[in-house]
């Protein structure tokens, strides 16, 4: 692809091709069990998973949302949210790097070019990442944007300064959304080690410690023409985008909410005492510890189901496009944010009253997943969601257009 295709790594052995959507599942599997085994150890210390990233790059798992038509195999959004839960499960941060790398590859889908798709497709099939420089914490709202791209002979210059930016750390391409001279949003695909793009690791949220969230520096960084992708076009007509993003999310959530959920019968079977007025010699027999355990057992599979549900609905407005399937997937994944939210809160917390005092010592590190669901479930707030749904049955108004919904 002209220039682009010189300064990509050639270096590392391709990934894997995976053939089929149940091939995908059980791999995830497979790497989420690798990948719990020192989740505790990496949150204590905070350290990152650069080679867990590889292994998950190599394994193939990055690659199957590329379409059919670019020799992907297109999987289901639901089986790419359920994918993202068994991850993180295992670990949180890990399920929750990807997230930007999927949603770029669905903007990519949505807007790029012939030659654009063909080339970026190629290099996710590789086992290339793609990591996100998209929000800002100076501007006045988290959809304003003081990044800019700037024309530059037959390219571009980009300056700004990203924070939160998920998964530069790992990736080998650094996505830069920027408004242009016409304050029209753009994603601009720049190779890792291009000069004036400085990555810091200064992430330090108490939760998701290890996703290298850090600060992303542009000075004067050049750009060629063919790297550049008209994003907002994705939100000038209905798309998936949003759906696709947001559904990974509620992934993320939903997998938090089941690890604390395991964490939970693990301690109230072997370490809880029961209360001393329950009557019962294990806080196992405890009916009311029981039945605990049991709603959130309930709401664990409702909010599985709905996520399912969601995303199915976001396959079909993928395949036609129309306004009505756009929104009926947008709802239905934003309810399904709502639900995994709140069952990522809520198990996060029952651990706790459940497994009692002893729980919280430091040495068991439980908190994280609690630390995990508190700062993840600050993406997109739900309370707009909520809004959103409401406005839409009540008033007939359609969803905004962005990549929060």
């Amino acid at each position: 692809m002209g220039t682009i295709s010189q300064l990509s790594e050639k270096t590392k052995l391709p990934a894997h091709r995976i053939g089929s959507e149940e091939e995908a599942l059980e791999i995830a599997r497979e790497l989420a069990g690798e990948f719990a085994r020192r989740s505790n150890e990496r949150d204590t210390d905070r350290i990152l998973p650069f080679d867990e990233l590889d292994t998950l790059a190599q394994s193939g798992l990055l690659a199957i949302t590329v379409p059919s038509d670019y020799d992907g195999i297109d999987v289901s959004n639901a089986v790419l949210a359920e994918i993202t839960a068994i991850l993180s499960e295992a670990d949180s941060s890990i399920g929750q790097i990807p997230q930007n790398h999927f949603y770029i590859l669905e903007a990519l889908r949505t807007d790029g070019t012939e030659e654009q798709k063909k080339f970026f497709f190629g290099r996710a099939l590789a086992g290339d990442r793609f990591g996100n420089a998209l929000s800002e914490k100076d501007t006045r709202t988290v959809g304003d944007y003081a990044t800019r791209l700037t024309p530059d002979g037959l390219g571009y210059r980009l300056n700004g300064r990203k924070f939160y930016s998920t998964g530069v750390l790992f990736a080998e391409w650094i996505v830069v959304f920027a408004l242009d001279q016409d304050e029209k949003l753009t994603m601009s695909f720049l190779p890792r080690g291009a000069d004036g793009l400085q990555v810091i690791d200064d992430w330090d949220g108490f939760g998701q410690r290890t996703t290298g969230s850090g600060t992303t520096v542009l000075q004067n960084v050049y750009v060629t023409a063919d790297a550049v992708v008209r994003h907002h076009r994705g939100f000038e007509r209905p798309t998936t985008i949003g759906s696709v993003s947001q559904i990974i999310h509620a992934g993320i959530d939903l997998g938090i909410a089941r690890a604390a959920f395991v964490e939970t019968l693990d301690f109230v079977r072997n370490r809880a005492r029961p209360w001393m007025d329950s009557g019962v010699e294990r806080a196992a027999d405890d009916p009311l510890t029981i039945a605990r355990v049991g709603q959130l057992a309930v709401r664990l599979e409702a909010a599985t189901a709905i996520v399912e549900r969601a995303g199915k609905k976001v396959d079909i407005a993928q395949i036609n496009g129309t306004e009505e399937s756009v929104i009926e997937a947008t709802l239905a994944v934003a309810a399904a944010k709502v639900l995994t939210t709140e069952i990522a809160l809520e198990a996060t917390n029952t651990l706790f009253e459940l497994a009692g005092a002893s729980s919280t010592r430091i040495g068991l590190n439980l908190d994280r997943h609690w630390r995990n669901a508190r700062t993840h479930t600050l993406h997109d707030p739900v309370r707009w969601k909520y809004h959103v749904v409401g406005n839409y049955h009540l008033n007939g108004v359609a969803p905004p257009k962005n990549g929060a919904l």
